[in-house]
């Protein structure tokens, strides 16, 4: 049980050889599902975005190859993150489309108002505050730029609880949870939705 709680909690903050391991699992394991939150992106014609807990950078290459016209950075705190997220799009970064940068949600120092779409899959489990973090997405937006939010757990499904009570600052949040923490930092017009048959939800919000 050592072994596996070690490799589970890489999931916060991927380090070392274990945290390799994770990142390359969460490029492939994650794929369907940061997908599926995708193509609720039906409206949305973005030029800059905001990638937030990139982890291993895949997410960010999908959305460069969905939005050719866009420029996109991606940010993650963990040092490893961004050096796996900097190899896996190493063709847009030299292309000028990409950048990838260490950073965190609660303090972001990206540029305020210049993105039209934010995007975090898979981390806000880890935000601490997050009305605060939220906040802090709304400040680099642009007035009717565009949060969206992609969960494999729903806050509610067994799994998830179990892994919340192993790993460390782990926090699984329930649909409503989200939508309220978004509207208190000033979000509106906040829409979910939750898969027909899995426990995963996107949630996207407007400034």
């Amino acid at each position: 049980m050592g072994l596996f709680k070690n490799y589970v909690s890489q999931t916060r903050k991927p380090e070392g050889v274990l945290g390799k391991m994770m990142l390359k699992g969460m490029n492939s394991g994650h794929a369907k599902m940061a997908d599926w939150g995708i193509s609720h992106l039906k409206k949305t014609e973005p030029r800059h975005i905001a990638e937030l807990g990139c982890g291993g950078g895949r997410n960010a290459g999908a959305l460069l190859e969905k939005y050719p016209a866009a420029d996109l950075t991606a940010l993650d705190y963990s040092e490893l993150s961004v050096e796996k997220a900097t190899e896996f799009n190493k063709d847009m970064i030299a292309a000028g489309r990409c950048k990838v940068v260490q950073g965190d949600v609660s303090a972001l120092t990206l540029e305020k108002e210049h993105y039209d779409l934010a995007t975090a899959f898979e981390t806000i489990y880890f935000w601490k505050d997050l009305e605060k973090c939220f906040s802090q997405v709304a400040g680099i937006l642009k007035k009717g730029g565009v949060f969206m939010i992609v969960n494999e757990s729903d806050g509610t499904d067994k799994t998830s609880l179990k892994f919340e009570k192993m790993i460390d600052g782990m926090k699984c949040y329930t649909a409503d949870e989200i939508s309220s923490a978004l509207k208190a930092a000033g979000f509106s017009a906040v829409r979910t939705d939750h898969h027909p048959s899995k426990p995963w939800i996107t949630v996207i919000a407007k400034k």
